[in-house]
């Protein structure tokens, strides 16, 4: 009897286990989700250098980072010496401009841009909410504007 209620008993758990995994008992795993969609950019739009003209120069961080735009539009942002990013600045807006990606234009990432403030003095960066400030040194734009001359000259 003793062998009889063994392979009873063997029975009755491999019966619970088939009827565990035919009704899905256990941990679930979803592998019926299919993938993300690939992200798509948009092409990189034109930028003209009146567009991005209040970016132009270096703007530094309190954490002596900075940005530094050329006339046009394409820009740096350096933090301890390492380019986190390398695009181009394309407008958004009065005084916003959204960052190139990868080479193309994400154009809804509106963390992944700037916002010039205080008149154009300050820029926000909505990637850390930090304000960099413009700087009158090394980077900044030189001026276009003529010198004028000085009373002993005019002599």
């Amino acid at each position: 009897m003793r062998v009889r209620s063994t392979a009873s008993l063997a029975c009755a758990v491999l019966g619970a286990a088939l009827a565990l995994t035919a009704c899905g008992g256990g941990e679930k795993k979803d592998a019926t989700l299919p993938p993300p969609p690939p992200t798509t950019l948009a092409p990189l739009p034109t930028v003209r250098a009146a567009d991005v003209k209040p970016l132009v120069g270096r703007w530094v961080g309190a954490q002596k980072d900075y940005f530094q735009f050329a006339a046009n539009g394409t820009g740096v942002w350096v933090l301890r010496g390492k380019e986190y990013w390398k695009g181009t600045a394309i407008p958004d807006g009065k005084d916003k401009y959204r960052f190139s990606w990868e080479g193309g234009d994400p154009q809804k990432a509106s963390y992944w841009g700037v916002t010039l403030t205080d008149g154009g003095t300050k820029l926000l960066f909505a990637g850390t909410g930090q304000t960099y400030t413009k700087s009158k040194g090394k980077g900044a734009p030189k001026s276009t504007a003529k010198a004028t001359p000085t009373a002993k000259a005019a002599q």
